[in-house]
């Protein structure tokens, strides 16, 4: 499942990050979003959904949702 369809409030750990764009990979990675991190989405959005990482809250698209498989 991906984060776009993942319950809110729950802790996933990443599977895996479905993407060939290298700029997108290092972009999720620079927010500490890797394979083997725990991640948790706070709440879905219109146009994203607002997750938690590591100490951080950050607001993703769609796009970068539907690539975080959990």
């Amino acid at each position: 499942m991906t984060l776009k369809e993942a319950t809110e409030g729950l802790e996933y750990t990443i599977k895996q990050i479905e993407t060939d764009d290298e700029e997108m990979n290092a972009f999720l990675f620079s927010l500490g979003c890797y394979t083997g991190e725990p991640i948790t989405v706070i709440s879905h959005l219109k146009g994203g959904c607002v997750v938690s990482i590591k100490d951080g809250r950050y607001n993703i698209d769609n796009q970068l949702a539907d690539a975080i498989v959990v």
